[in-house]
């Protein structure tokens, strides 16, 4: 973990309230009748937010693996810790700010990697980077986007972002994405382990909805020059053997085929004609995410890249030290929100876990279950170096667009400091164990 900063040090993030400041701008509108766009509690954000997206959308971006045990056991394991107030410390101030991978951030926060954002919004990857440049927070671009890297670095205009890879099944494409993730100024690379086979996910699975068979979610591929070369080869073996692939005629099956066609590169009219577009969807389908992806394969990444390796999808101590022992910047400990296995160990239990083998100096990142400040101050204060926001923050993009996303992201940063203000905690890189406690209602 961090050095723990001087109480005199200073710095562009130490204020006398972020909470408060947040707090006065909402009750000044409330004064001229005006409510907040977005709701400040999770769950009325969430059904805002499910009310106004489609059934696929929420099903792709709200659901979980199997019957959601593991979505519960993640906010479970967050109820069975309580925090625990200290009075009359004296402390006005707080400093939100941590240091990660060399680079200092204003808050302990990251935007996590949401694929298929297209669900919910068509330019979902370029209102969410403006959103994170407006308020300070790294972004980590999803591999599964709908926007090219290249074109959402630049809408966040030199704000720091990271990359996320997920490993393909041809090397030649890890490299290509690898490069261009490091041309567009990204800061880390981090490498998606738990989805090398997607989970089991009934709410997908019962409106036969997969956002990539219908183009969306794969703009980083249909971008890539080695991924169009692997399309063009199969293109070409298909005419020298005279093959192609029978699809029943349906209203479904046009429907798909025009999402595709849209959804491609280029003119509409022009990929109406050209067998590109499906081929595209069916080689990413076939080579996206490599199932043999092992140890051997990520021990060649210092190699390939001169970026710092994140590891995301940690839960097992073994796999922690594992990650220590191959040299790797950081750790994400993460299941996916709930995504991929059901009935996994919950993130925050596997955190506490992981930073008790492999000791506090390793950088560690936390993901999944993150709902509101206070739950950004009870991992920190099991270990987590900062945390990765996930769903809230698409929730808001559903409600608000963009701004709804800086919403999602100014209320949970103003409860955190609030939290920490009402703690005694003045820095977020020293929040410390003997802050929470086992809950005894639990």
């Amino acid at each position: 973990m961090p050095e723990q900063p001087s109480p005199a040090a200073s710095s562009p993030t130490t204020t006398e309230s972020r909470g408060r400041a947040r707090q006065s701008a909402i009750y000044r509108d409330g004064v001229l009748g005006r409510r907040p766009a977005v709701p400040t509690d999770f769950a009325e954000l969430e059904r805002r937010a499910r009310k106004a997206s489609s059934a696929k959308a929420w099903a792709y971006v709200a659901g979980g693996a199997g019957e959601g045990q593991t979505m519960r056991n993640n906010r479970a394991a967050f109820d069975r810790w309580a925090i625990v107030p200290r009075m009359a410390h004296g402390q006005a101030t707080r400093d939100l700010s941590v240091t990660l991978l060399g680079s200092t951030l204003p808050t302990p926060l990251l935007l996590a990697p949401v694929g298929a954002g297209q669900l919910i919004d068509p330019d979902c990857d370029l209102h969410v980077a403006r959103a994170a440049a407006a308020t300070g927070v790294p972004y980590i671009f999803t591999n599964q986007g709908g926007t090219p890297m290249e074109e959402t670095a630049a809408a966040m205009d030199g704000a720091p972002h990271w990359m996320q890879l997920y490993w393909s099944t041809d090397e030649a494409l890890v490299d290509s994405l690898i490069g261009r993730a490091e041309a567009s100024g990204a800061e880390a690379l981090v490498v998606t382990l738990d989805t090398t086979l997607l989970g089991w996910r009934p709410q997908d699975l019962n409106l036969g909805s997969l956002p990539f068979a219908q183009g969306k979610g794969i703009g980083q591929y249909t971008s890539d020059p080695r991924f169009r070369e692997i399309v063009a080869e199969r293109i070409a073996a298909a005419k020298r053997l005279g093959t192609s692939a029978d699809v029943q005629v349906t209203l479904g099956a046009i429907k798909s085929l025009l999402s595709i066609t849209r959804q491609h590169p280029g003119s509409f009219w022009t990929n109406l004609r050209s067998a590109a577009p499906r081929a595209s969807v069916e080689t990413f389908l076939d080579i996206y995410s490599n199932p043999g992806l092992s140890w051997s394969h990520l021990e060649t990444l210092r190699e390939r890249t001169r970026l710092p390796i994140v590891l995301k999808g940690i839960l097992h101590p073994d796999d922690a030290r594992r990650a220590v022992e191959l040299g790797v910047d950081a750790i994400v400990v993460s299941n996916h929100g709930g995504r991929q296995v059901d009935r996994s160990i919950a993130s925050l239990d596997a955190l506490i876990a992981v930073r008790e083998a492999i000791g506090p100096d390793p950088t560690v990142l936390f993901d999944s279950g993150i709902r509101t400040g206070a739950d950004v101050f009870v991992a920190l204060a099991h270990g987590a170096d900062a945390c990765l926001l996930g769903r809230p923050y698409m929730y808001g993009l559903a409600v608000g667009g963009q701004q709804g996303v800086e919403e999602v992201i100014a209320n949970i940063v103003a409860e955190l400091d609030l939290t920490m203000g009402l703690t005694g905690a003045t820095h977020a890189s020293a929040i410390s164990p003997d802050l929470v406690t086992p809950n005894p209602s639990r």
